[in-house]
């Protein structure tokens, strides 16, 4: 046998193996309410491609491919115990039983790890969460892709309904056919029906109410069976706390904008202030999707070198409230046409890292070109630091926050050479360092970081939800803080 068949009989093993990963990786999740990661990238549908690739990526992690064959035992382990609602990391668990001197087996081990999450210990599954989606653009329908994905066992978040202006005819059925098909982000994984006699969309099961109304206070959302919902403003029309009140209606007891929010409206960047939202917060916003790419990696930089001032430049794709031809725009510049020209324009991100970040006293200033491409973005971040370093001492300390520090979910390092925008469209992190393109020099640093400006930034307003719903469920082994 040559070299050549060993290598394609182990990738048929491997192909294999995680093709039986794959119903006991969604019977977890349907039946136990149960996450199953691979430091921390979800496996729950997943292709059998797609599995291994994410073994592959623990390469960055401990230095070496992880294998199917390595995890798998710890996956058959899990489903002898009696688990309730959570995140279980079956790479974090081979790497620490790897790590463990004991000689305990795998089962032994696995209980061990999780046993937070079992018997007594475990959390009960709760009454899924009513969501209602105040509008239907590209975030909307991100969102909805997102929630309908994460609808699991039924009992987290619940996409209820989707509140839009009325169209005429067959305006259900247009915007089913939005949410099946996506320019950019391709195909909806599922499947979508059309009820217009009940104005309905059902997709992968889920009934989703498609509710007309021209203003908030047109709706009673009780006469919809909604009940204590959360309501996700993506219209950006209302963005202070008196007009965001207006959704205040009856079966709606928060609201979040997913725009950034003025006055004494709450900005938040998850993982990095969704722990200071007080429990009886009604209206808060998850900022802008340039607020979020910068925000985790500032943080970062804050924590371990200090900034002194620092200056944001984004490279942001063209967005629909721009012209596709010149017409006129209340803004200056970008009445000019987005697909053949690069527009000056200015960007709230830098004032609102204040509001994420109120103990930063750095001064950080900003501005923005949008660029004739429909999607991913570019932040470059020049800080000032407090102390001297290496752009090699930098680089290690970035991959190393975007592996195995709290703020992971956030922030992802790439080395690749030839990366270029399209390659990061529907990354579910915030922003991603480009390792090739950092520079340092004495206590000058500039971060190049890219953002999904829709689906990265998506992800964040999902996750903010989960966490004011109480339904982002531990995770174990409890990682590393």
């Amino acid at each position: 046998m040559t070299v050549n068949d060993d290598s394609f009989t182990n990738w048929k093993n491997r192909e294999e193996i995680a093709e039986s990963m794959i119903p006991i990786i969604g019977k977890l999740h349907r039946e136990r309410d149960v996450t199953v990661l691979l430091h921390s990238r979800s496996l729950v549908n997943k292709s059998v491609v797609s599995i291994l690739k994410t073994h592959r990526f623990a390469r960055q992690i401990d230095g070496a491919e992880l294998s199917v064959t390595e995890t798998m035992p710890f996956l058959q382990a899990l489903t002898t115990l009696d688990l309730g609602p959570s995140q279980i990391d079956i790479g974090m668990l081979a790497a620490t039983h790897k790590a463990d001197d004991r000689g305990l087996s795998v089962e032994a081990f696995t209980a061990e790890a999780v046993a937070g999450a079992t018997g007594a210990n475990k959390i009960e599954q709760r009454e899924p969460r009513d969501v209602v989606l105040y509008g239907f653009g590209r975030i909307g329908r991100l969102v909805a892709r997102l929630l309908i994905e994460k609808s699991g066992s039924g009992n987290g978040l619940r996409l209820r309904a989707i509140v839009v202006r009325g169209g005429g005819g067959e305006d259900i059925v247009k915007r089913a056919s939005l949410l099946r098909r996506d320019s950019i982000h391709g195909q909806f994984q599922g499947t979508i029906t059309v009820d217009e006699e009940n104005s309905t969309i059902l997709a992968n099961g889920n009934e989703i109410k498609v509710i007309y109304a021209d203003d908030p206070s047109a709706v009673d959302y009780t006469e919809y069976g909604i009940r204590d919902a959360i309501l996700i403003d993506n219209t950006g029309k209302w963005r202070d706390r008196e007009g965001l009140s207006n959704h205040l209606r009856p079966g709606i007891e928060k609201v979040v904008l997913t725009a950034p929010g003025k006055g004494d409206v709450p900005n938040i960047v998850h993982g990095v202030n969704h722990d200071t939202i007080k429990p009886d917060e009604q209206i808060l916003s998850c900022a802008s999707c340039t607020t979020n790419a910068i925000v985790p990696p500032l943080k970062a930089m804050a924590d371990e070198y200090g900034v002194l001032r620092g200056h944001v430049e984004t490279v942001h794709s063209f967005t629909n409230d721009q012209n596709l031809l010149d017409n006129y725009h209340k803004s200056e510049r970008r009445g000019r046409s987005a697909p053949l020209n690069m527009v000056i324009t200015e960007t709230g991100a830098a004032s609102a890292v204040a509001k994420a970040l109120p103990d930063l006293k750095a001064r950080i200033t900003g501005s923005s070109i949008r660029v004739p491409v429909p999607d991913v973005s570019i932040a470059i971040l020049n800080l000032q630091l407090a102390r001297e370093a290496s752009r090699e001492e930098v680089l290690d300390y970035l991959r190393e926050v975007s592996l195995t520090s709290p703020l992971k979910r956030q922030i992802d390092f790439i080395t690749a050479p030839d990366a270029v925008s399209s390659d990061f469209i529907g990354s579910r992190h915030a922003s991603i360092v480009d390792a090739g393109a950092l520079k340092v020099e004495g206590d000058n640093a500039i971060l190049y970081l890219w953002y999904d400006n829709e689906f990265g930034y998506s992800c964040q307003v999902v996750r903010v939800v989960q966490h004011v719903s109480g339904v982002e469920y531990p995770t174990f082994p409890s990682p590393a803080v």
